[in-house]
Order: structure tokens, then C-alpha cells, then sequence
């Protein structure tokens, strides 16, 4: 029997009586209508999951009893830190959703110069606060019992620093546009072992200006999937999945 699954920080042991985050409350109670005594699965967000009962369900809350250590989805070989420049409107929620499922260890935004959106409106919009929402979703939905972090955004100018500071895993691995003048490999062109940990940058709708790419070119990897030009909310999913194929994570 399949049991629904619930993001439980305060979850850490066995036998433990603990809280539920209030929205996951809410959805327990009002849209699965489980109630007490109902298994669920809860996970912590940092790598443990547990078979659970609910103990209590009221509108003030939902307490629910930690039981036996439960198996979660296998987290990817190498840890892959997505370096997204912000999309506009809702975009960025599928390229969370999206990263989070397929099995990315951080997602970073930037605001690049052809994002459509400026930090200042990502704070007044609590922006980062709905894309960790999305993210403890999607986590849920595949399995994972770790939650990737979604940092706060930066500039685009703030990549070197980031890349130096190792902030930024190496390799970093920067997708541009086909046709582009920098010096580009293909994907498939990449030798070697995989690595234990990456990052990997890719741009927004209107691509990465000259600029940039010329500054990233000096501590990043320019590569390209092929001639064919890919929606920027699907550049994420399309060359993570690719990669993991490269490094034989399937």
C-alpha cells in the first residue's frame, strides 16, 4: 500500500511525537482527510524518512508518531548544483519542480542581464520562499527525503566570486546558445571520470549577452546540446538528464 508522503523537519528518531509544518497539516486534514491512527510517511528533508501514524488531527494541528526507518529514492552520484538565471512569470516553479525530481543537490538563481526580473521585485514577491514550497513539493511527489536548498539569487556578476569561493562545485559547465562565437564544446565531447560534483549554468529566455559569456568563459566550461535552440524552462531538465546519462548515473 502506497502511503502519502510529508515533509516533517522535526523528524529524526523513532518514537518520536512531533508536529507537522502547518501547511503540511492542512493538507493532511483537509485535502487527503486522513485522521488518527491513518499511516503516512514522513521525511525530514536532510535524509531520513519514516513510516509514521497519525497520533491527533484538529484544526490546530497534527501530531503524528515516528516509526521505523523507511528507504527513500536514491540520491544522484554526483551532487549538481543548477545555476538557473530567473525566468519570468511562473517558469522558474517548473525548472524548480523539475530540478528537484530529477535529482539536483542546489539550485541557484541569478539574475542575469536579460532576466525580466530584478532582485528587488524577487524579495517583494518572496520569491525564494514559493520556489522552496515547490521544492519541498516536488520532493515529496519523487521520493527524495532530501530537500536541495534553493539559495537567495544573485547577480550574475557574483558568479566569479561564487566559482572561487568553491560556493560553486566544480566543474562548472555553462549551456550557450547554438552558433555561439565562444570557444564551445559539445556535451558529448566531455572525457573523463564523472566528477563527484558540478555546477551547471544556464541562461535566461533571451540568452547569456557576450559579456557574460566571456566572463564566465574564464572559470567555466562552454557547451551546447546540438543545433537545435531549447525553451529556457526546459533547458534544466533536458541537460540534467543528459549529464546524468553522460556519467553513467542511469
Amino acid at each position: 500500500m502506497v502511503h502519502a508522503r510529508f515533509h516533517a523537519p522535526d523528524a529524526h528518531a523513532p518514537g518520536e511525537v512531533i508536529a507537522l509544518p502547518a501547511d503540511e497539516a492542512v493538507h493532511l486534514t483537509r485535502v487527503l482527510r486522513l485522521a488518527r491512527g491513518d499511516r503516512i510517511v514522513v521525511f525530514n528533508g536532510r535524509g531520513q524518512a519514516f513510516d509514521a501514524i497519525v497520533q491527533s488531527a484538529r484544526k490546530t494541528g497534527v501530531d503524528v508518531v515516528i516509526g521505523s526507518p523507511r528507504e527513500a529514492a536514491p540520491e544522484a552520484r554526483v551532487s549538481v548544483t543548477l545555476v538557473q538565471a530567473v525566468l519570468k512569470g511562473d517558469k522558474m516553479d517548473d525548472v524548480v519542480r523539475d530540478a528537484v525530481m530529477i535529482g539536483v543537490a542546489a539550485i541557484q538563481p541569478v539574475v542575469a542581464t536579460r532576466s525580466e526580473v530584478a532582485r528587488g521585485a524577487l524579495e517583494r514577491g518572496r520569491r525564494r520562499e514559493r520556489w522552496e514550497r515547490v521544492a519541498i513539493s516536488s520532493a515529496k511527489q519523487c521520493g527524495r527525503a532530501i530537500v536541495p536548498a534553493v539559495l537567495e539569487p544573485e547577480p550574475f556578476e557574483a558568479i566569479s566570486g561564487l566559482v572561487d569561493d568553491r560556493k560553486l562545485p566544480g566543474p562548472a559547465l555553462m549551456l550557450v546558445e547554438p552558433g555561439s562565437q565562444a570557444d564551445v564544446s559539445s556535451l558529448g565531447d566531455l572525457e573523463g571520470p564523472a566528477p563527484r560534483e558540478a555546477s551547471l549554468l544556464i541562461g535566461p529566455e533571451g540568452g547569456w549577452t557576450p559579456e557574460e559569456t566571456a566572463l564566465a568563459s574564464e572559470r567555466c566550461r562552454l557547451i551546447t546540446l546540438g543545433g537545435r535552440t531549447i525553451r529556457g524552462d526546459a533547458m534544466a531538465l533536458v541537460a540534467m538528464a543528459a549529464l546524468f546519462a553522460k556519467w553513467r548515473e542511469y
